[in-house]
């Protein structure tokens, strides 16, 4: 959306708008009877910058214009009757992935609705992840076949060869495959390190030297382990009462009025859209 989309105030809409369309066509494609939303309030001061400072600090924070409008995304998301949920030391994976834990406790299947490869750790039995924007399911067997590696194996796989895009060092000279091939052979960085004797001996590129560079960098990909591996203890508020809390609430219409003229009118459609898909799911 172009920031030119301005609302009465004369500040940019354009983020407010596209999360909005965004909510209305996945109304549209779900028929998930229970929704929790999970918001990022801990760009800076998530644990994990507690453990290691330099974590994502490789990205620029968002600018006030766009900071504004993360408020009023919520504020949108909670006025048609979802559940939503944000923490000032814990990222929204962490708050999804405690989530997905506590309804997989009462006997739900989790969609875990994101692009980020990192949540893909959370899929366990017949559960999904959806890239909604690219319209993927994955489950199991198909995230082994995009990433190479099982779910429950992601955060050894970005232990071993980092992420970029999080600051997550990993180890130096390890690539995805290198690391998608490691832990095909011993299944876990615990196990890769217990066996690095052997190292030398698979059918691997550059294994001759591989083990040297795994021994000589252990701590740091044990560290970007821990910085991968998404938490199940957020306090999310529905510890024992998921089912009750997740499940969608009848929107308020004269709260999504007021946003809609908060954004210029402009998501009049989408709000409406957003009502009639709360008034269905609740009949």
């Amino acid at each position: 959306m172009p920031d030119s989309m301005r609302g009465e105030d004369g500040f940019p809409v354009n983020a407010v708008y596209g999360f909005c369309r965004f909510l209305a066509e996945f109304v549209e494609r779900s028929d998930a009877t229970h929704v929790g939303i999970g918001f990022d309030e801990s760009l800076t001061s998530s644990f994990r910058n507690q453990i290691y400072p330099q974590y994502k600090m490789n990205r620029e924070l968002p600018p006030e214009e766009l900071s504004k409008q993360f408020s009023l995304c919520r504020r949108v998301a909670e006025a048609a009757g979802f559940y939503c949920v944000g923490h000032h030391n814990y990222e929204a994976d962490d708050l999804i992935a405690s989530m997905a834990l506590e309804m997989r406790n009462q006997g739900f299947r989790n969609v875990i609705v994101s692009g980020d490869k990192d949540l893909a750790q959370l899929l366990r039995g017949n559960d999904l992840w959806w890239d909604f924007a690219r319209n993927q399911h994955l489950d199991a067997a198909r995230v082994k076949d995009k990433f190479g590696v099982p779910p429950e194996a992601i955060q050894d796989y970005l232990g071993l060869c980092g992420d970029a895009v999080d600051n997550i060092p990993g180890v130096p000279g390890v690539g995805p495959k290198t690391a998608s091939a490691l832990l095909a052979e011993f299944g876990s960085m615990e196990e890769l390190y217990q066996n690095l004797s052997s190292v030398p001996y698979l059918k691997i590129r550059g294994a001759k030297t591989l083990g040297q560079k795994l021994q000589k960098h252990h701590e740091q990909a044990l560290l970007s382990k821990q910085l991968a591996t998404l938490a199940y203890d957020a306090p999310t508020v529905i510890n024992g009462t998921g089912a009750q809390e997740l499940k969608r609430s009848s929107a308020e219409v004269n709260s999504l009025q007021e946003l809609s003229q908060i954004i210029g009118g402009r998501g009049d459609g989408l709000f409406r859209r957003l009502v009639e898909s709360s008034r269905r799911s609740l009949s």
